[in-house]
């Protein structure tokens, strides 16, 4: 865009990210020349010559709307040498070439048109800024503040509504502060796609409704209250909490999945009052899911470990720092080379490379994973060839442009909120064609227009290496895999040869925050940082220089699952990071590891199962405390500072430091920049890989009739304990339910109306859910949540994807879900 006022041009920001092709128009605004994009909407236009128009129905990442009327200006030129006899709306109408627009600041008829508006808005809304929890950061404050009446003439009766109406347990609805912008219901069908509330009744009458039929289940909704230009919208946790002006914010990275999406923290007095999303074009745009805005208090509570705890018999006590690092030292020296470490996905990339490097160089061994969760060797390689240190090769960017996307063990909505919302963009605004590997079209798959390729778990890599001829991959698609494919045998050798074949670029987009960025770090029995295979002596060599080390073990070390094991059988020591029982396929086994372990020390931050069977507790600093980094699915590097430094809480990497001195050795890093800058020196690996992914047996057997093959994967909103603390954001999970084919149904004998529930059942144990039986379904199968509240698969089936449960349909217990 260029600015011609007089005889002076000056280039603006916006020029550079002009296509030097694309076609400008011309037009002047408040007396100043300015070239834009052809389609610029006259609002942008104003706004690259540094003029704001009052607004409040208008977001860049809306469609335009008109509905508030604020952004009156005047039309002296339509560009066809005609006036228009009255203000226009300034956020629908594009920039046509020799258009002559005058805005607030320089004409008294657009100024008065706002004025105007503006005084109709005040007429019924109420005047409580000082119990708002809009106040002092609310667009229609401020504007009546700088634009406004000093005094109303309107002398009637204000109209008024009973509230708040519970939208949902979150979202709280105050009709009679409502501007009618429609925001709210704009981002909810175009941008989340979910039903919620609609403008019903007209004129006067007007007003926010809801829908009776459907209930407001979205991941997102908190977005809504937070592009609410007024106080209609409001959160129930934040609500009367505090004040926008007595808190401090601060910049950060939303640590619960792997979008790495922006948020804004919003603290006072040292502690957490709500957060927001932060605004990144890039990555996750101006919108971030309900978990990352409101799941922020779950290691506050009372079972916040604050000081170190040593076992003395059967139980733990509060010990001094040196006490308890002379009591690990000793016990992980007792050990030796004979110890496991397992890493969790809320560890930033310092303290992941921190953890990789202690097992490395102090503790002499490899036995490390951060696969927390069902894995296999298959992935493991596959992962350390493909993934591990490699450049941003798959962006967000990629998604919005793709040819076709191809999706494989992988549910977007529910695993990567982020992820999501840029497929259901490329699907609304062009029509991304997308097929998703799954038994059934979940509704976040058809809210993204995914064609279903009908899959029986365990058999994606057949289903891959047999695709439909429909399904077009070329150079420009994008083929995106979930951890989920881990349980299947082959899968990650078949997406590799289809990428190679199609040329397709394919990514990896795990679950956790962390687990991107320890692959990175060297956290897999087989790899060293930035992807350099253990088994290369080349790669070894590379990694002894930059640490500082003779020589390193090139032995193969242990995955998770095999040091449990070898834990339970008293071979081997842990150190474990956030870590779960419950994450593993068989949390009993889990348990079982934890309690033989010879020795066990855990960095954590508040009481856990893995603490309780403990020989050593060291508290370590939350994410909020600490600045570092997480990794996101694109191999983005997303850095952030601590939000609430607090010098008295220690990093994992400065216990891991203090136990490497008390174990005689230097573990050489106790910051995160020092971290950060040994992970910049090994960078990525550019000589060999490791070894491509090897395909292993495929199984499609889905049983005789009453067994079927069991389907699931984890939602957004579940048990986990990172929810914990948030009862309103707990009652937006979904309902849990056990899916079904009509055919499977039917052989159960599922009717519908007397029997409705359905009893998933394995030797270990069964658990009832409610039934529902989905259109296309593959038969054979059936899906159930991992993890809902009290209805663990883990725990009480003792199951993962592709294994076999038995089904029996059974009469109505429960009105609201299941039962274990």
């Amino acid at each position: 865009m260029t600015v011609t006022e007089g005889n002076k041009t000056a280039k603006t920001e916006q020029a550079a990210e002009v296509a030097p092709r694309e076609e400008l128009v011309t037009a002047t605004i408040d007396d100043v020349e300015v070239s834009v994009p052809k389609g610029t909407l006259v609002i942008r236009a104003a706004e690259m010559i540094g003029v704001a128009v009052p607004r409040f129905c208008d977001h860049p990442l809306l469609d335009p709307v008109g509905a508030c009327r604020q952004c009156l200006v005047e039309v002296t030129d339509d560009g066809r040498g005609r006036g228009m006899p009255k203000p226009q709306a300034s956020c629908t109408i594009e920039v046509m070439p020799g258009m002559k627009i005058s805005t607030q600041v320089t004409s008294p008829v657009a100024e008065k048109a706002q004025a105007g508006m503006l005084e109709l808005l005040l007429m019924n809304h109420p005047l409580d800024c000082p119990i708002c929890d809009k106040g002092g950061e609310c667009p229609l404050q401020n504007q009546s503040m700088s634009n406004g009446a000093g005094e109303s003439r309107y002398e009637g009766v204000k109209r008024t509504f009973p509230k708040p109406i519970n939208i949902s347990s979150q979202v709280l609805l105050d009709r009679e502060r409502c501007v009618l912008c429609a925001r709210c219901t704009r981002f909810s069908e175009q941008i989340a796609g979910d039903p919620f509330i609609a403008l019903v009744e007209r004129g006067a009458l007007q007003q926010v409704g809801i829908y009776e039929s459907e209930p407001f289940e979205s991941y997102f909704s908190g977005n809504t209250i937070q592009i609410c230009p007024v106080g209609a919208l409001t959160s129930a946790a934040y609500r009367f909490r505090s004040r926008p002006f007595d808190l401090v914010s601060s910049p950060s990275i939303a640590e619960h999945d792997a979008c790495g999406s922006a948020i804004r923290v919003d603290h006072r007095r040292g502690t957490v009052m709500r957060r927001l999303a932060g605004d990144d074009p890039e990555v996750n745009e101006e919108w971030i899911t309900d978990r990352d805005r409101f799941a922020f208090r779950s290691a506050r509570g009372e079972d916040r470990i604050t000081r170190p705890l040593v076992r003395d018999g059967d139980d733990l006590r509060p010990a001094s720092w040196p006490e308890a690092i002379d009591v690990a030292a000793k016990g992980l020296a007792a050990a030796g080379a004979d110890v496991g470490v397992l890493t969790g996905g809320r560890l930033t990339r310092e303290n992941a490379y921190g953890y990789a490097k202690f097992a490395r160089t102090v503790l002499g061994t490899n036995n490390i994973d951060f696969r927390s969760r069902p894995s296999s060797a298959e992935e493991a390689e596959f992962l350390a060839h493909t993934v591990a240190g490699t450049e941003l090769s798959v962006s967000y960017a990629d998604l919005e442009t793709a040819s076709s996307v191809l999706m494989v063990g992988f549910e977007p909505e529910e695993e990567a909120g982020s992820v999501f919302l840029r497929l259901r963009k490329a699907f609304r605004k062009r029509q991304l064609r997308s097929w998703t590997l799954a038994p059934y079209l979940s509704n976040g798959a058809r809210k993204m227009g995914a064609t279903l390729i009908p899959t029986v778990p365990v058999a994606e890599a057949d289903t891959l290496a047999n695709l439909p001829a429909e399904v077009a991959l070329d150079a420009d698609s994008v083929i995106l895999v979930g951890e989920r494919a881990a349980n299947s045998a082959g899968t990650f050798t078949e997406l590799r040869r289809l990428a190679t074949e199609t040329g397709a670029k394919l990514a990896w987009i795990p679950r956790r925050a962390g687990d991107r960025g320890a692959l990175d770090a060297g956290c897999l029995p087989q790899l060293l940082p930035g992807g350099r295979p253990l088994t290369d002596a080349a790669a070894r060599i590379d990694s002894q220089a930059i640490w500082g080390v003779d020589s390193l073990n090139g032995t193969v070390g242990l995955a998770a699952g095999p040091m449990l094991d070898a834990a339970a059988r008293g071979e081997l020591a842990l150190v474990v990071a956030g870590v779960e029982p419950g994450d593993f396929r068989d949390p009993e086994a889990a348990r079982r590891g934890l309690e033989q372990a010879s020795f066990v020390v855990s960095l954590e931050t508040r009481m856990s199962e893995v603490t309780e069977r403990a020989d050593v507790v060291f508290p370590v600093a939350l994410t909020e405390q600490q600045g570092g980094s997480f990794v996101n699915w694109e191999g983005r590097i997303r850095s952030f500072d601590a939000v609430l430094p607090d010098r008295t809480t220690m990093t994992d990497l400065r216990v891991l430091a203090a136990l490497a001195d008390a174990l005689g050795r230097d573990l050489g890093v106790r910051t995160t920049s020092a971290a950060r800058a040994e992970l910049d020196e090994f960078g990525s690996w550019d000589g060999a890989r490791a070894a491509e992914p090897q395909p292993g047996p495929i199984d499609g057997d889905t049983g005789e009739v009453g067994q079927a093959v069991l389907a699931t994967w984890r939602t957004m909103i579940d048990a986990s304990r990172s929810n914990d603390g948030e009862p309103a954001l707990m009652g937006t999970a979904r309902r849990p339910v056990a899916r079904v084919g009509a055919r499977t149904a039917a052989e159960v004998g599922l009717d519908g109306t007397t029997n409705t529930q359905l009893t998933l059942a394995t030797d270990r144990g069964r658990l009832t859910f409610d039934a529902e039986v989905v259109e296309g379904m593959v038969d054979g199968v059936v899906w159930v949540p991992t993890n809902a509240p009290g209805l663990s698969v883990t725990e009480n089936l003792v199951a993962v994807s592709g294994e076999l449960v038995r089904l029996s349909a059974t009469a109505t217990t429960q009105s609201e879900g299941g039962e274990a």
